[in-house]
């Protein structure tokens, strides 16, 4: 078996906190070696007994980039953060970080507890200078084609100044992962018409309007323009929101993904009519699901800090996971953090001291 050993760019793979357990991350190493050949060396972070057999099993124990690291230790969902970095400091989670911190890696894909991973990542890697706080980033689908959410669930009680950082952290992980040069950036409200909402979005919409080349912004936006075209408003790109937010609107199209899903398979299953009519569409069912399937862009990074960190669900399959794994891959490739960084500090330098307190 290949052990360990230091490489720039290389991504820690997190084995061991997922919900299928670690037969189903090296299914998905399997699945992105094999599929993107360009990939970068990859670490295996977990309990080399049972990683190795997994390995052998699916042809990648002599893999000449692929790698394991021990950890003896797994975070549960059920641990608590912070303890989880100090009761568990040779879990699998703890150390792919301490990989990123130590330049051993620069990024982690883990489909552990949330909770954990952000709050080891921060603490461990630091927020980048010039960054307040750390973002969660999500890419969900829309009318003709994808945005990016954020903050998706990674600081509920937000500042202005944290809502204009996730204005450059939203448009840098949009331009490389759905490829717009120039993302069109809506702040997340209860009403387009200035003014509208509470003092958070009134001083946040202010500080963007003074940073609008710098940003895309495009100024307010509420429900009605988030996936589909709503009266003369376009789709945005990015939609910004505290975390608080972010994570309920997250959550709320998962659920109602699954919701339409369970609806539309009892509906046309009612008679042998409506199956005949849905077998013949089966295509377009399948291009629609395609569409919505939320493992197509799996992996949230946790955008501004000194390192990649992407989380996964704790239930991910293969695919997600494979995902996630290519997410890591397309960010160290666009050198992403490095472009963050010098925006941040334009942005800064704009709208004075405050805006990094």
């Amino acid at each position: 078996m290949v052990t360990h050993s230091a490489s720039a760019g290389r991504i820690a793979v997190d084995a061991m906190g997922g919900d299928l357990g670690p037969a189903e991350v090296v299914a998905a190493v399997k699945l992105a070696v094999t599929q993107y050949h360009s990939l970068n060396p990859i670490t295996i972070v977990g309990d080399q007994g049972i990683l190795d057999p997994l390995l052998r099993d699916c042809g990648l124990h002599r893999h000449p980039r692929i790698a394991v690291l021990h950890a003896s230790e797994v975070v549960t969902m059920d641990d608590k953060p912070v303890a989880a970095l100090k009761k568990k400091k040779d879990s699998s989670m703890v150390r792919a970080i301490e990989l990123v911190k130590n330049h051993e890696a620069s990024a982690v894909v883990s489909c552990g507890n949330t909770g954990a991973l952000m709050a080891t990542g921060t603490i461990r890697l630091r927020p980048m200078e010039g960054v307040a706080r750390p973002a969660l980033g999500a890419i969900c689908p829309r009318e003709g084609g994808h945005f990016v959410l954020i903050d998706a669930g990674a600081n509920p009680e937000a500042r202005p100044e944290h809502l204009v950082h996730n204005a450059i952290l939203g448009s840098h992980y949009c331009r490389v992962m759905l490829g717009v040069k120039s993302p069109r950036v809506g702040l997340m409200t209860i009403g387009t018409e200035e003014g509208k909402g509470n003092a958070l979005i009134t001083e946040t919409n202010d500080m963007l309007r003074r940073v609008n080349d710098l940003v895309n912004y495009t100024g307010p936006i509420e429900g009605f323009n988030v996936f589909t075209r709503h009266d003369e408003f376009e789709p945005v790109d990015v939609v910004i929101c505290d975390g608080f937010v972010g994570n309920i609107m997250l959550k709320s199209w998962e659920s109602l993904v699954k919701f339409f899903k369970s609806v539309l398979k009892e509906e046309l299953g009612a008679n042998p009519l409506r199956a005949t009519g849905a077998l013949l569409s089966q295509g377009a069912f399948n291009a629609l699901k395609e569409r919505v399937n939320p493992e197509r862009y799996s992996g949230a990074p946790l955008l501004g800090l000194n390192g990649n960190i992407l989380k996964a669900h704790g239930s991910s399959n293969r695919r997600a996971i494979k995902s996630a794994i290519h997410a890591a891959h397309e960010i160290l490739k666009a050198d992403m953090n490095q472009r963050i960084e010098a925006d941040i500090a334009r942005v800064n330098e704009r709208l004075g001291p405050a805006c990094v307190a």
